[in-house]
């Protein structure tokens, strides 16, 4: 009778992490592209142009990356990539602004000197993706905490995409990293097509990535290439 017990408990606990295995994946792809408009203006390339070509490419989550002002064309902008999102059955989270995020039934991504995530949750409202940007042990702990949905850790690697990065984290130390949190963890930082395989046996949920995603000849088709490309890396 026991043995009978026993394989039914086992069965309840597989198809459980089954089930949660799913949903994770659906949540958090093992690429997490972001659409940095910053990095995009420096190649002459309109945000929009780059995400569509990236969701025809097979992401299913993007961050909208704007460290400027949002004036109503930005505004715009983000708008109608939400609902390229929403037509690509793909998720959007935006960077830094709750009360956009919340306007557009997106997803939020803070960090350190941003609204603190009790706060954001507020705004943003129970159902919503919260994520939050950590770069050392202590505040990936105080992250453990928070009502978030991720935590991002970084950089991992050398960055060229903030013009004051914190100090480098790096991928030896991302085993230990993992033990310090249950959440979804997120490698963010310079990691490439060459590194991405290593950082997720490392213990990252997912890597987020800017640079890697603009080929050096940046058309639509080249982008969705390189996006395929990473879609066939993380699976």
């Amino acid at each position: 009778m026991w043995e009978a017990g026993y394989a039914a408990t086992r069965s309840l606990y597989v198809a459980a992490v089954s089930m949660f295995c799913t949903m994770m994946d659906t949540l958090f792809p093992r690429v997490y592209p972001i659409v940095d408009t910053t990095a995009l203006s420096r190649q002459g390339r309109d945000p929009l142009f780059f995400a569509e070509a990236l969701l025809e490419g097979g992401a299913r989550l993007l961050q909208l990356r704007h460290k400027g002002h949002y004036s109503r064309q930005m505004f715009e902008t983000a708008k109608t990539l939400a609902g390229l999102c929403v037509r690509a059955g793909a998720k959007l989270v935006v960077n830094d602004r709750a009360d956009i995020a919340a306007l557009l039934d997106a997803g939020l991504h803070v960090g350190q000197e941003d609204l603190p995530p009790a706060l954001a949750r507020k705004v943003l409202g129970e159902a919503g993706m919260l994520g939050f940007s950590t770069h050392n042990a202590a505040q990936l702990q105080a992250g453990d905490a928070e009502p978030v949905d991720y935590l991002a850790i970084g950089p991992l690697f050398a960055t060229g995409s903030k013009e004051n990065p914190d100090p480098v984290v790096g991928l030896e130390r991302l085993p230990e990293l993992r033990k310090l949190t249950g959440k979804t963890l997120i490698a963010i930082g310079g990691v490439t097509r060459a590194s991405a395989q290593a950082v997720l046996r490392a213990g990252a949920d997912s890597v987020a990535v800017i640079g890697d995603l603009m080929p050096e000849e940046m058309t639509k088709m080249t982008v969705r290439e390189r996006m395929e490309e990473w879609v066939r890396l993380t699976q």
